[in-house]
């Protein structure tokens, strides 16, 4: 891709295959804890890959055992001290850069290869889809150092996940869920016995053969119909997208294909 910056201090980001693009928190040392320079990378991440046409799909994992184990509490001693605006400023900036990478107009992928905490655990659910090792487990360790669960994210994005009541209970106690639960609830898609970010990549590389264009208003219809108060919106927003994308050439080319029993050649237009 001609404009992936590659130049960050907490992330690394590699095409591996065409259109995939896999982003590796970069912190082993530390669990891969965040710091408010890897929020800020994030978030240039993000606004730099939408400007990249080529980009299909996005994988997010972690360097080394864990995937993200939350905010970094080497930094937490100051947050007492920030005051109320401060601390909102604070808040905003990690809400700025989970909320970009949600937003990302392709799928994303969480390969979660181990403990996702906190804040790891909302930025894996900020994710469309989420795939687990069998090292993975997810804490909403919010309660566990005087916070709230309602935190960048989690309360609204997990109660839609695996429902209210079970939302409830994990966040009140702050309990470890294991890959194998995880996958009982519905929290992730399916735990991998063997390479999670390799099952990830297959994953994507079935996204990639399908439109570009049809890929990303799906993402957009299925993630503005959580928002929606009523059938009839979601029907509307639907059939806006589909009016688009039979303006596009990929539609002609995807029924060529099909009668000529041939893969299609999709030019993301």
């Amino acid at each position: 891709m001609k404009t992936l910056d590659t130049r960050f201090e907490t992330l690394l980001a590699e095409e591996v295959k065409p259109g995939i693009v896999v982003v590796t928190l970069n912190r082993p040392d530390r669990y891969n804890a965040m710091t408010n320079l890897m929020f800020v990378e994030l978030e240039q991440l993000a606004w730099g890959l939408e400007t990249e046409d080529d980009c299909r799909v996005v994988i997010l994992t972690g360097a080394g055992k864990a995937f993200c184990s939350g905010y970094d509490l080497a930094d937490a001693d100051d947050l007492p001290n920030l005051g109320a605006l401060g601390m909102l400023d604070q808040q905003e900036r990690a809400a700025r850069a989970l909320s970009a990478i949600r937003s990302l107009r392709v799928p994303v992928i969480a390969a979660v290869n181990g403990a996702a905490a906190g804040g790891g655990f909302s930025l894996a659910l900020a994710a469309d889809i989420r795939l687990a090792g069998t090292t993975a487990k997810f804490n909403a360790a919010f309660v566990r150092i005087g916070l709230s669960a309602g935190d960048l994210g989690t309360s609204w994005l997990l109660t839609r996940l695996i429902g209210p009541a079970k939302t409830s209970e994990i966040c009140f106690t702050g309990r470890i869920v294991e890959a194998a639960e995880a996958e009982e609830l519905g929290l992730v898609n399916s735990v991998s016995l063997d390479d999670v970010l390799a099952d990830s990549l297959a994953l994507a590389e079935q996204i990639v053969t399908n439109s570009p264009g049809g890929v990303q208003l799906s993402k957009r219809a299925l993630q503005a119909n959580l928002e929606v108060g009523s059938y009839a919106a979601a029907l509307e927003l639907e059939n806006r997208g589909q009016a688009l994308l039979t303006r596009s050439p990929d539609m002609a080319e995807a029924l060529a294909a099909f009668k000529e029993k041939r893969a299609p050649v999709f030019q993301g237009r």
